[in-house]
C-alpha cells in the first residue's frame, strides 16, 4: 500500500527547499506585513520551474469579515487570468468568513480557534508562479502572517497539469411549480432529467483531473437540505453522463441526513448548525485524492439544491482541480457586498411565520402547530 512516508528516504537530485515569508528583515520580531485597506499585495513571485508544497497563513485585523473580503489569487508561468481565485477564508475551507477548526489532508485550520490556515495541495509550474492578496476591506490588515513553502526543479514534468481552484456562490431559486416541497412534504415532487437549475461546481475546458470541494450550504428553513444529486458531465456528455450521484450525503461519503461534526482526512462535516432541523450553516467537504475525476476534454460538474432543485438556499463552493493551460477564464469575482453572508433565521422570524400559519387556520386559540386544514 502506498504511503507518504515512503519517498522521505531517497535523496532527490537537483531539487532545492525554499520559503518566502513574511519575516522581519530587520532581525527584529514583527514577523508580517500590512496590507492597506483597497491594496493588492505579490507575497510570492518565484521564477523558473518548481512546487509550492505548502502555504500557512493568519490575519489580523479588525475587519472581522476579513476571510470574505480578501482575495487570493495564484498564476502560473506568468499567465494573465489567475488559475485560483477565490475569498482568502473559502479557499482554505472557512466559510461565511468564520474562524472554526477544519482537518483534512490537503487543507486545514488550525489552532487557535482555526486561525491558522494551511494549504499543502502541490502547485507545479514551469516558468514562474505569483501568488497575490487582495484587500477589499474598508480596515487595513494590519498583520498578515504567511509561509510559502515550495521546490526549485532544474525541470518539470511535462505532464504535469496546473493547480485550479475557483469560488462561486448562488442564492438558488425553487424551480418546481409545487414550490419548497422537499420529501414531499407540501405536494409530489417533480423528476429533473438535467443539469439546467443545479447549483455549479465547476464548468472546466481542457484535460485535467477534478480533486475536490468544499461546499458551504446556508440553509433559511428546516426542511434537509441534501436530497439534491451530485452530476458530472465528462467530455461533452449528456445527462445523465457517466458520474451520476444518489443524494447530497452521499455525495460527501455519510448517510442519512447526518447533523454532526466529522472530520475525515477525505471527507467529512467541519461545521454544522445548532437550530430546529438542518436551518443555518454546515460545511461539507469531499476529496478526490484517491479517486480523482479524469477528463480529456471538458467536465460539468454540478448539484441540485433539493430535489429537482426545489429549495431557496445560500451555496458557496470552491473546486479544486488540475489541467492543462490555458484554461477557461472565470467570471468576473462578485462584488464585496454581493459576498455578504445572507441574514440569520432566528427565533423572531420562526414565530412570524407560525403567525401567518395561525391566520390560515383561522387563529384557533389552542393551535399546537401540527394540525392541517380539512
Amino acid at each position: 500500500m502506498f504511503s507518504p512516508l515512503g519517498g522521505i528516504p531517497i535523496l532527490r537530485k537537483g531539487v532545492k527547499t525554499k520559503r518566502i515569508s513574511s519575516f522581519d528583515r530587520t532581525g527584529g520580531n514583527r514577523d508580517c506585513i500590512t496590507i492597506k485597506a483597497g491594496a493588492t499585495c505579490d507575497i510570492a513571485v518565484i521564477p523558473g520551474a518548481g512546487i509550492i508544497k505548502h502555504i500557512w497563513i493568519t490575519i489580523g485585523t479588525r475587519d472581522r469579515f476579513i476571510r470574505r473580503n480578501a482575495i487570493i489569487r495564484m498564476y502560473w508561468d506568468g499567465e494573465e487570468n489567475p488559475s485560483v481565485e477565490s475569498p482568502i477564508g473559502d479557499f482554505f475551507g472557512q466559510g461565511w468568513g468564520e474562524c472554526y477548526n477544519f482537518i483534512s489532508l490537503p487543507l486545514a485550520a488550525a489552532p487557535s480557534g482555526g486561525r491558522a490556515i494551511n494549504c499543502y495541495f502541490p502547485m507545479p509550474f514551469a516558468n514562474g508562479a505569483r501568488i497575490s492578496i487582495e484587500n477589499q476591506s474598508d480596515e487595513d490588515i494590519g498583520s498578515f502572517y504567511y509561509y510559502v513553502d515550495y521546490e526549485i526543479h532544474e525541470k518539470l514534468p511535462e505532464d504535469m497539469g496546473r493547480f485550479h481552484a475557483w469560488w462561486n456562490r448562488e442564492i438558488t431559486g425553487v424551480h418546481p411549480e409545487e414550490g419548497e416541497t422537499e420529501w414531499s412534504v407540501i405536494a409530489p415532487q417533480g423528476k429533473n432529467p438535467s443539469v439546467a437549475h443545479n447549483y455549479l461546481f465547476a464548468d472546466i475546458e481542457g484535460k485535467g483531473h477534478f480533486v475536490g470541494v468544499n461546499y458551504f450550504v446556508d440553509n433559511p428553513g428546516p426542511m434537509w437540505y441534501g436530497e439534491g444529486d451530485d452530476m458530472w458531465l465528462v467530455d461533452g456528455e449528456p445527462w445523465p453522463g457517466s458520474l451520476h450521484g444518489t443524494g447530497t450525503e452521499d455525495f460527501f461519503n455519510s448517510s442519512w441526513c447526518p447533523n454532526e461534526i466529522y472530520q475525515h482526512p477525505y471527507f467529512g462535516y467541519a461545521r454544522i448548525p445548532n437550530k430546529l432541523g438542518w436551518m443555518g450553516r454546515t460545511h461539507c467537504y469531499r476529496f478526490f485524492l484517491e479517486d480523482p475525476i479524469c477528463f480529456e476534454k471538458s467536465l460539468h460538474s454540478s448539484i441540485e439544491h433539493g430535489h429537482d432543485n426545489a429549495l431557496t438556499l445560500d451555496l458557496c463552493s470552491v473546486a479544486y482541480w488540475y489541467q492543462t493551460e490555458p484554461h477557461k477564464p472565470y467570471p468576473p469575482m462578485r462584488s464585496r457586498e454581493e459576498r455578504r453572508n445572507m441574514p440569520e433565521i432566528g427565533v423572531r422570524e420562526i414565530h412570524r411565520w407560525r403567525h401567518e400559519w395561525r391566520k390560515n387556520m383561522g387563529f384557533g386559540k389552542t393551535l399546537w402547530g401540527n394540525e392541517e386544514k380539512e
